[in-house]
């Protein structure tokens, strides 16, 4: 019997197949339930006890050896397979699952796209801030609110011996950028600042602490209030369709004056009244207003030559107008189910 299994050890170190069928042959002449190997374990049980060791290791030797060279020759015929075909089996069988851009893309590219085609160029800035650019250059008070904990996530305090300790934090609007537009460029401005912004809020289906901006700056000789209205009709009706109404309600932020609130009509609802747009029928997406006096003057523009506006959106909450979404931690979830409902031009 030990030579036998000598001899098995020797024809399957040397044995080679040419197609499926010849594997399959080898497959059943020594692994399956009727094959050798089978044989050799059923007639183990009469070999003496002397001898058992050796020829028990011999057989486990050829079982091992045998298994080993079934799965090389079936990787060394699919190998050759793909290579007369040219195709890989393991990649997914068809149709092809193709991605889509999440919603908050297509929404930031196609509010670039409307404002550009206006006039308007695309700037950007840091995520991490200092107080100057956020909050100083922007006529916001010492005591504002805006400047608590409770809204802005503060990182650290920089100091040096020339100036007074300065805070630094996450941005909580993209004003920041415009204010470094008009620190190192002179009227006439005309830039919209998109990006990623944070505040520290509570989570719910209308607010997040990071959401996404694009904010508008438009400064030169005599802009008025009804340049400001007519841009902002215009990005409505590009944005949501010909039948868009807005609206605009007297507000308050302390680097525009005077202020407003734009609502849009509701697309979500029909203007009958829904969760998202608090059952009045429209929807607040954007902040505007003149440029105050206060922040030209901060930032070595002579307010009495020049004067401007400025507006400010959420992505998210034009992107639920848009598409009809009634939650926006959807954005956020990467659930591919929410996900591969959007498809984009751009």
């Amino acid at each position: 019997m030990l030579q036998k299994i000598t001899d098995l050890l020797i024809e399957v170190s040397s044995l080679s197949v040419k197609n499926p069928e010849e594997l399959e042959l080898f497959r059943l002449k020594y692994l399956s339930k009727k094959g050798l190997l089978s044989d050799l374990f059923e007639d183990f049980k009469n070999v003496p006890g002397s001898e058992k060791k050796e020829i028990g290791q011999k057989l486990n030797l050829l079982k091992q050896n045998a298994l080993e060279k079934y799965n090389a020759l079936k990787t060394e015929l699919l190998n050759h397979e793909e290579k007369e075909n040219g195709t890989d089996l393991t990649r997914p069988s068809f149709p092809f699952s193709l991605g889509s851009r999440h919603p908050i893309s297509i929404v930031r590219t196609e509010l670039i796209d409307i404002f550009t085609r206006i006039g308007f160029t695309v700037s950007e800035g840091p995520e991490i801030e200092d107080d100057d650019h956020v909050f100083t250059k922007l006529n916001f008070a010492p005591e504002h609110p805006a400047r608590d904990m409770q809204d802005t996530f503060y990182i650290s305090r920089i100091s040096s011996e020339d100036s007074s300790p300065e805070d630094i934090l996450l941005r909580t609007h993209t004003s920041s950028v415009q204010v470094r537009v008009m620190q190192n460029q002179k009227p006439p401005i005309r830039t919209i600042s998109p990006g990623r912004v944070f505040r520290n809020e509570a989570i719910s289906a209308r607010a997040h602490c990071i959401f996404h901006q694009v904010e508008g700056l438009y400064i030169d000789e005599n802009v008025s209030f009804a340049d400001l209205r007519q841009t902002l009709l215009f990005f409505a009706r590009e944005m949501f369709g010909e039948d868009t109404e807005i609206r605009l309600r007297p507000s308050y932020f302390p680097f525009t004056e005077p202020s407003a609130e734009m609502d849009v009509s509701c697309k979500i609802c029909g203007g009958k009244g829904c969760n998202v747009c608090k059952h009045t029928g429209w929807l607040e997406v954007l902040g505007c207003g003149m440029v105050h006096p206060n922040v030209l003057e901060a930032c070595k523009i002579d307010s009495k030559k020049y004067t401007g506006f400025a507006f400010g959106m959420g992505i998210e909450r034009a992107a639920m107008l848009k598409y009809g979404v009634n939650d926006l931690r959807l954005y956020f979830e990467n659930d591919l189910r929410f996900l591969d409902q959007f498809k984009s031009a751009f």
